[in-house]
């Protein structure tokens, strides 16, 4: 039932890392891949951090391991702006069929990015909104921002009224799903979840009466989150297919579920991208899911997690994160 999006054959290796370099967007980490067409060439779509927020970049290849950055294309906001401290990029709407090209699609004459923001300095801190940004430039580097958030928590004792996190955006039917990652406390513990949402025009959205659509599951590898959701249709089986992250408490792994309507999802009990052994790569964490079709070969990037080593404290802190890949067939 999921073997078709099973991709057991890991790179190994990182495709994009942190710099390193002290002032610079990505100092720190690079996260949360996204991938996609446009003009013929494989780009990516991902996220550094510098200590302080995220900043967006695009990467573009032309072999599917070394990867070319661009430069970033969502810098934070001004001083005072709801976005200063940083904005990361979810993504970009584009051709949804699993088997498809992922093309850029235009709406209006326009490119259409989403992007979520904390209002604190640091790691995830705070309660996130979600952003649009659009832009006609053929080379994807110069973005025009929203000025207010799209898509903020919910109010009152909620699954998601603890803060958001990422989204996907796709048009259907003259209309726009949203998946995103909601949460019910601000600190911690807390869950994240899947919830769904609709609009008519991408910036006034109506959330779905009976979210979240993929919670967690009790006692599961996936018992504390259910996140980070790449939704995209399966042509051949006439079917979507979520890609998502699931997280214990110790462990972040990748996963599958599949639906007949969106709201109703099957996950398959065991990761398909699990975390590895110890010295690993993704030791830590395999999470954050980035997927394309390439000469019939399925491609999964994900952020990769381990403990830094002694000589790497200094420089990134306890954790290196990277991104790296994995396929369906071996490299």
């Amino acid at each position: 039932m999921f073997e078709s999006y099973e991709t057991p054959y890991k790179l190994k290796t990182p495709v994009l890392e942190p710099s390193g370099i002290p002032g610079e967007f990505d100092a720190l980490l690079v996260d949360a891949p996204r991938l996609f067409r446009h003009h013929g060439k494989i780009y990516m779509m991902y996220i550094g951090y510098d200590g302080r927020g995220y900043q967006t970049a695009l990467a573009v290849t032309e072999d599917m391991i070394h990867w070319k950055p661009l430069g970033v294309i969502l810098p934070k906001g001004n001083p005072g702006e709801w976005d200063q401290v940083g904005r990361a990029g979810t993504c970009i709407i584009a051709d949804t069929d699993l088997y498809g090209q992922r093309e850029l699609k235009k709406i209006d004459g326009k490119y259409w990015l989403f992007f979520h923001s904390y209002p604190g300095e640091g790691y995830e801190v705070g309660a996130a909104a979600h952003g649009i940004a659009w832009t006609d430039d053929e080379s994807l580097m110069h973005w025009h921002i929203g000025s207010q958030p799209i898509f903020t928590k919910s109010q009152g004792n909620q699954w998601d009224s603890g803060g958001l996190y990422g989204n996907w955006v796709f048009p259907i039917d003259g209309h726009y799903c949203m998946f995103y990652n909601g949460k019910e406390n601000l600190n911690w513990p807390w869950h994240e979840q899947v919830g769904l949402a609709f609009s008519d025009d991408m910036l006034h959205w109506k959330r779905y009466e009976h979210n979240p659509v993929l919670p967690v599951s009790p006692n599961g590898w996936d018992c504390c989150f259910s996140c980070g959701q790449h939704v995209l249709y399966d042509s051949k089986k006439k079917r979507w297919v979520m890609f998502y992250c699931g997280y214990d408490g110790v462990h972040a792994q990748e996963g599958v579920a599949v639906s007949s309507d969106m709201v109703h999802w099957e996950k398959k009990r065991e990761p398909i991208i699990p975390n590895g052994p110890v010295g690993s790569l993704d030791e830590t964490h395999a999470h954050k899911p980035g997927i394309i079709w390439h000469e019939g070969i399925l491609y999964h990037y994900y952020c990769s997690v381990r403990p830094a080593r002694d000589e790497e404290k200094k420089i990134y802190g306890n954790e290196y994160r990277c991104i790296t890949a994995a396929r369906s067939i071996p490299w």
